[in-house]
């Protein structure tokens, strides 16, 4: 069989998810369980890979998605018992009377509130609270919503408190060989990681500054009376300041603490500071924009759903800004904690449910930490917020209930997705004498393409989380593949997989599955189509900027990691 054909059919996983999510608009709760057992098929009678090897490596994604809903279930259910708690109207309210520009108000509740929910919560949540929100302040819904896409990029990769990397890297990779490799090397997996959050901190920062920017450009060239770029072009000192407040503290705190934390401290540093900014008039265009009255909007641009501020009750009168945002201070707080305290990490640690070598096939392992995951800090969380805020037990109760219906509908959808990706990672294990799935699909790809591949690496990634409509699921489908090619290249897997990650959260902004989101929060379902052909303009323009910084770094720069010491 040749490299073409094996490449085929271990690529017709990826082909056929995209056919029956994209083409055929096949919910994926009924498309990744036919992926999965094509995969298992591919597996079994083209790899002949052992039955009882497919049967450990889906156990194994078992384990992992258990991971991945624990922290799913945490960030959901801290949002819930805010809104429960009152908390959320308090901070939706704390950003009225900011400013009467448009742009100026974009940046603060889209660009770096949006950014702070993504880090925090992730999933989607940014464009479901922010694209309300900014309804509720007088932004035509289509705008809203467009605007809500756009964030969902550089804030995406650290989501979730990391998510991203720390469940879609990690298990999307081949730990066991990578890090026996690292060993030879004189490093370790942990390292690796982290150079890879490095590598992925550097390079949204980069592209990410000028996010801001387009928000603004677009907001005035689709939704103003004049249909002007130009108009955007006044509040682009101000869009740069805001995209520089979130992206230094972004890049600085994910070189020096790690994956869970960027999005979250860049937006907690970033916002106090845009908002002081903006009363002062600090960089603020002398007029304000505005778009023309709602008597005048086309229809497309207005949704079904009628959104106001949340009024305030007596309640929420008497909660203060700082003490409704101190659930969140405290995740962050905690969470660091836990990171860089190696006595506080090493007891939470302790507490695990391993599984070595499931079915006794060799590597193939797993292990659920559930307090030092960060679904179980944000559960501790909760906890304190329900005697803080004073909550009733009805009150937490509907938040648990909420939280647990979201964590059926993502987990029927991951338990077919993560054990069909640890089925093609551990391919390589095999009757057929053939390289796993993934090194296989990258051998015949850094054969094809050659050295120019790593400009093409970011738009894998975002092809993969438009199929999938997750940076998540896309690194765990792609980032065994693209630390592949870069092996095969002699070029750092590390950058390439962070390349990969960029581009996955870069794909959000055209997943399908998260316009069809946050048109819901607003009313407008029907017209995504209408809010892709935007969308597309900032995913091009960060999967371009990014290869091109993949081929600068790789080439000119001559970054390296530990394993290119190896492969030399």
């Amino acid at each position: 069989m040749s490299l073409g054909l094996q490449a085929l059919f271990a690529a017709l996983p990826i082909i056929s998810a995209g056919i029956l999510l994209v083409g055929m608009r096949m919910p994926a709760k009924k498309a990744m369980p036919i992926v999965y057992i094509l995969t298992a098929l591919i597996a079994i009678f083209v790899w002949d890979v052992s039955t009882n090897r497919v049967l450990a490596s889906t156990l194994q994604g078992i384990v992992i998605t258990v991971a991945v809903l624990w922290i799913i279930f945490g960030a959901i259910l801290l949002l819930n018992t805010l809104k429960h708690s009152g908390a959320v109207a308090v901070i939706r309210n704390g950003f009225n009377n900011v400013s009467a520009d448009r742009r100026i108000q974009l940046i603060i509740v889209c660009w770096l509130f949006g950014a702070f929910i993504e880090g925090a919560s992730g999933f989607g949540t940014p464009a479901a609270i922010a694209a309300p929100l900014m309804v509720a302040l007088g932004f035509p819904a289509a705008a809203a919503v467009m605007l809500g896409m756009m964030v969902q990029s550089t804030p995406v990769t650290f989501g979730a408190v990391g998510t991203p990397i720390l469940i879609g890297v990690n298990s999307g990779l081949d730990k066991a060989t990578i890090s026996a490799q690292l060993t030879q090397a004189g490093s370790s997996w942990d390292a690796y990681i982290q150079t890879i959050t490095v590598n992925v901190a550097i390079t949204h920062a980069i592209v990410g500054v000028l996010i801001p920017t387009l928000m603004v450009m677009m907001l005035t060239r689709f939704f103003g009376k004049n249909a002007s770029w130009s108009e955007g072009l006044a509040a682009v000192p101000f869009a740069i300041f805001g995209g520089l407040a979130f992206v230094i503290p972004y890049a600085l705190t994910g070189i020096f603490l790690g994956p869970e934390f960027p999005s979250i401290i860049g937006a907690l540093v970033g916002l106090p500071i845009v908002v002081m900014a903006a009363k002062s008039g600090f960089l603020t265009p002398k007029e304000a924009w505005d778009f023309p009255p709602a008597s005048e909007w086309p229809a497309k641009w207005i949704g079904s759903i009628e959104i106001k501020l949340d009024t305030l009750t007596e309640k929420t009168k008497q909660m203060s800004l700082f003490k409704a945002w101190l659930p969140y201070v405290m995740v962050a707080g905690i969470l660091v904690l836990t990171r860089v305290s190696p006595e506080v990490k090493k007891f939470l640690l302790s507490f695990k449910v391993a599984f070595v070598d499931i079915l006794g096939e060799k590597g193939i392992s797993g292990a659920i930490q559930p307090l030092y995951l960060p679904g179980g800090i944000i559960a501790f969380v909760v906890l304190i917020t329900f005697v803080l805020h004073g909550m009733r037990a009805k009150e937490i109760s509907a938040a648990v209930s909420e939280s647990a219906k979201v964590l059926l509908g993502a987990g029927f959808v991951l338990i077919f997705t993560i054990p069909l990706v640890r089925i093609m990672i551990n391919s390589g294990v095999n009757g057929a004498d053939l390289a796993s799935m993934p090194v296989t699909m990258a051998k015949y790809v850094a054969t094809t393409m050659g050295d120019i591949y790593p400009i093409f690496a970011p738009m894998v990634g975002a092809i993969g989380a438009f199929i999938a409509g997750s940076n998540t699921v896309s690194n765990m489908m792609l980032s065994q593949y693209q630390f592949s090619v870069a092996d095969t290249l002699g070029l750092s897997t590390a950058f390439m997989v962070g390349l990969q990650a960029v581009g996955a959260a870069a794909g959000n902004m055209i997943a399908i599955h998260n316009v069809v989101a946050a048109s819901a929060t607003v009313g407008l379902l029907g017209q995504e189509g209408e809010t892709l052909r935007k969308t597309v303009i900032p995913t091009l323009y960060y999967v371009l900027f990014a290869g091109i910084l993949g081929l600068i770094g790789m080439y000119v720069l001559g970054i390296s990691d530990p394993l290119m010491a190896l492969i030399k």
